[in-house]
């Protein structure tokens, strides 16, 4: 089965993340964290950087790797490497997504994610809760 490494950013504004909906292909409509593949020769990061410029027209921080999702999709297996995140602005525009949404840990369940960040959204609804409380 063919393998595909992406790189997603978890960017965190307080105490929310946002999400993406897919503007394209066959999960058209599903959230989803944004990033995109790794070409040859990119580091996750350099990838995740470019993908975020490519696909929001702003810059981030990349800080931590939060977790490596391997997901098999009937297709494919997705390998995604998943770091935490800072925008500098809160300026963005949405080149290839349809929407965009900043959620706490109380929202996080209200969109319909695609099924390989389910486990990981499950994750960040914790740590998100656990900070709310602290």
């Amino acid at each position: 089965m063919k393998t595909i490494r992406v790189a997603a950013a978890i960017i965190r504004r307080g105490n929310q993340i946002l999400a993406t909906q897919r503007g394209y292909g066959k999960f058209k409509g599903g959230w989803e964290f944004p990033g995109g593949k790794i070409e040859p020769g990119e580091t996750p990061i350099y990838a995740l950087k470019r993908e975020i410029q490519e696909e929001l027209d702003t810059e981030i921080e990349v800080g931590s790797l939060l977790d490596t999702v391997e997901y098999d999709y009937p297709d494919f297996h997705l390998s995604m490497d998943c770091f935490w995140c800072t925008m500098p602005t809160d300026t963005m525009i949405l080149k290839e997504h349809e929407a965009a949404r900043w959620l706490g840990a109380e929202q996080i369940d209200s969109v319909n994610w695609l099924p390989a960040d389910l486990d990981l959204v499950q994750k960040i609804k914790c740590i998100l809760s656990e900070q709310r409380v602290s």
